[in-house]
């Protein structure tokens, strides 16, 4: 175990685990998205051109899971890793990441590919508060702004450089590879995990699972915050379609040649490709974010949330206006400034309406817009586009032309991207609704908020329910992704109704 080092700043005041940690979370990040920019492509791409086929609404149940656990996971993840210590955990997920991340690239049922990559989403989720943690304990009050500032610069670079490495071994090797350089990347972590990395000291106080689970039931409990949580996923819908209906959209629907030719005239040989939208995402992250964090450092959360959401919801406007290759590519991009600018200032936001006394505990929580934006969002992605886009791409194939040219495609294309830029607007009227009425902590917000939670979770148990018997009285039977989608919205609904009950006089009488 390193010991502690002295309140020094700069680059030589880091020990070598930090410096371990920050080159492991380069490559994980780098196995993740690399994988991602291409996943909802290669799962629904047709066999005869090296995909598996599959249904882009099967693809987005898949993903909905996928992405989910691996926000859902590092609730206990930080205190495995304080149990067990964090090489030995550094160990365990890495082995999973490189196990799920072949395996998926080895087979081609759905069932199977759904579960490996379970597994890798289980070693991601274990590995990030273990590298967080390692970050925060390796730095002290001066070079923490610095430490934390290469933690995020290498996430991003991950994000920036993989799938270019992924789209060019698709290109050169197969599908398969992509699965496997991802699993080579954290396969080769093992070595600095084993043998160059050490704990970090631990704190005085450390948190054991019992305790764990007692705070998630504090937290989720909170009316208070779970509205904030669900009025906030409603943006994080709008990013997950990045990593489905951005891509296949951008396959099916946009003619990549002006770019090409514009790249040509420069002795260049580019074409835009799926990959590219992550690469797109990521790179203007790294261009600007300094500049946007200058811009509204000394601006007040709520009004950089709002702002930075109607500038994520513009970026799908310009995508509905997107049949040009770069106005499609002007859209990602003004998305993710939308995307740099809001979500800084969420975490800044919790710590304003979050109960004085249980600040900590709640920022811990605070990623659980995660869990909702991508079980909502990659499902809905995916259905929506099975069900409104993949008809046209499907009678334009038919028909032998390209699918811009089938009467309606163009209203059509734009009116749903408009969906998501009109939630977009939707989730700034209710951040400012929800500053206005709940964002004092009272006795009269709690009462509240727990009203309005009841009615969601009460909406959402009925609701999938009925879905069920809609489903079944239409088709003559319900197919597994309905059931399983119903079985989630009654566990949401009913776990948070449970969880409202249970503590309802503690959660109103508590303080005041």
């Amino acid at each position: 175990m390193e010991n502690s080092s002295e309140m020094k700043s700069g680059i030589g005041s880091f020990p070598r685990s930090f410096w371990v940690a920050n080159v492991m979370e380069l490559f994980e990040r780098g196995a993740y998205y690399g994988l991602n920019a291409l996943l909802a492509i290669y799962l629904s791409e047709k066999v005869a051109n090296g995909g598996l086929g599959f249904t882009e609404d099967m693809v987005g149940l898949l993903q909905s899971f996928v992405y989910a656990v691996t926000y859902v996971i590092p609730i206990l993840g930080g205190a495995l890793a304080d149990r067990y210590g964090y090489r030995k955990m550094l160990l365990f997920a890495f082995s999973l990441l490189a196990a799920g991340y072949f395996v998926a690239g080895q087979v081609n049922t759905y069932g199977v590919i759904f579960v490996s990559l379970l597994v890798m989403a289980t070693g991601s989720g274990l590995f990030k508060p273990i590298i967080s943690g390692t970050i925060a304990r390796t730095t002290n009050e001066k070079n923490s702004g610095f430490g934390f500032g290469v933690y995020y610069w290498m996430i991003n670079l991950g994000a920036l450089v993989a799938p270019l490495v992924a789209g060019y071994i698709r290109d050169s090797l197969s599908w398969s590879w992509v699965f496997t350089i991802s699993a080579i990347y954290c396969a080769l972590m093992l070595l600095p995990a084993a043998f160059l990395y050490r704990d970090p000291p631990k704190p005085e106080s450390r948190k054991n699972l019992k305790e764990v689970l007692s705070g998630a039931l504090t937290v989720l409990s909170d009316a208070r915050f779970m509205l904030l949580i669900f009025v906030y996923s409603c943006f994080w819908i709008l990013y997950f379609q990045n990593f489905g209906s951005v891509l296949w959209y951008l396959r099916d629907f946009i003619d990549p040649a002006p770019i090409t030719r514009f790249f040509a005239r420069m002795g260049m040989d580019y074409t835009l490709r799926p990959e590219h939208v992550t690469v797109v995402n990521a790179g203007t992250i790294v261009l600007l974010q300094i500049f946007v964090n200058l811009i509204v450092k000394n601006i007040k959360p709520l009004p950089t949330m709002v702002g930075g959401i109607l500038i994520g919801s513009a970026g799908f406007f310009v995508l509905a206006m997107s049949q040009n290759a770069w106005i499609f590519i002007l859209g990602i991009a003004v998305f993710s400034i939308g995307e740099m600018t809001c979500h800084p200032k969420y975490y800044s936001y919790i710590g304003i309406v979050a109960p004085q006394e249980k600040k900590a505990t709640y920022m811990g929580y605070a990623f659980l817009y995660g869990v909702i934006g991508s079980l909502v969002g990659s499902n809905v992605g995916g259905e929506m586009y099975r069900a409104i886009l993949s008809p046209i791409k499907e009678k334009a194939l038919s028909a032998g032309l390209i699918p811009l040219q089938m009467a309606g495609a163009q209203g059509t294309l734009r009116n749903f991207w408009l969906v998501f830029a009109a939630l977009g607007i939707v989730t700034t009227l209710g951040l400012v609704l929800y500053n206005k009425l709940f964002g004092e902590d009272s006795v009269t917000t709690r009462v509240r908020a727990r009203k309005v939670m009841f009615f969601i979770y009460g909406l959402l148990t009925v609701l999938s329910v009925a879905m069920v018997f809609f489903v079944n009285s239409t088709k003559g039977s319900v197919p597994p992704k309905t059931w399983i989608q119903s079985t989630i919205m009654i566990l949401i609904g009913i776990g948070g109704l449970y969880t409202l009950l249970k503590n309802q006089t503690e959660t109103d009488f508590e303080k005041e």
